[in-house]
């Protein structure tokens, strides 16, 4: 068998693979940004549609804004003195590496008690399978794939030089 053989056949069987995580854009088109007054729940809203698993990120775009990942009790209380996770850079990706919830406010003066609020509850493997989602996996298995592609390339590329 040729090289570009191999090549080929590695190519058609990563393909066939159908193992990825995925990145969500928060608020979509506009972004992070406070909701509208009668629209408060957007986020939330937004949130309960999607299906996030560990390894996915989710991507907050804002202007003049700040994102924060706190505990439960200070996302109820608009607290922004002590979070878990801080970024104001104006494209935070921000990575669901485990299983629960995560709740993430505006660092802004008053966007939070605006509605600029978000619960995301990220599920097992296993929780995702069996309420029927589909196309995603775990960082995991992400990362699995990764390996086994670099393994299969490398001992492709290693019967190449002994052949």
């Amino acid at each position: 068998m040729n090289f570009t053989t191999q090549i080929f056949l590695l190519m058609a069987i990563l393909s066939s693979l159908h193992v990825s995580c995925f990145e969500f854009q928060v608020g979509e088109r506009p972004g992070w940004v406070v909701p509208p007054a009668n629209d408060t729940k957007l986020y939330n809203d937004w949130a309960s549609k999607e299906r996030f698993i560990v390894g996915d990120t989710i991507r907050f775009k804002y202007r003049k804004d700040s994102v924060m990942e706190v505990t439960k009790s200070d996302y109820k209380n608009c607290n922004s003195t002590r979070p878990n996770f801080f970024s104001n850079t104006g494209n935070t990706i921000f990575t669901l590496d485990r299983s629960g919830f995560f709740y993430f406010i505006s660092g802004a003066t008053g966007h939070c008690r605006k509605g600029q609020q978000m619960i995301i509850r990220v599920m097992t493997q296993d929780q995702d399978s069996s309420a029927g989602g589909g196309s995603s996996s775990s960082s995991a298995g992400c990362r699995n794939i990764a390996v086994i592609s670099y393994g299969v390339l490398f001992l492709i590329i290693s019967i190449q030089f002994v052949a």
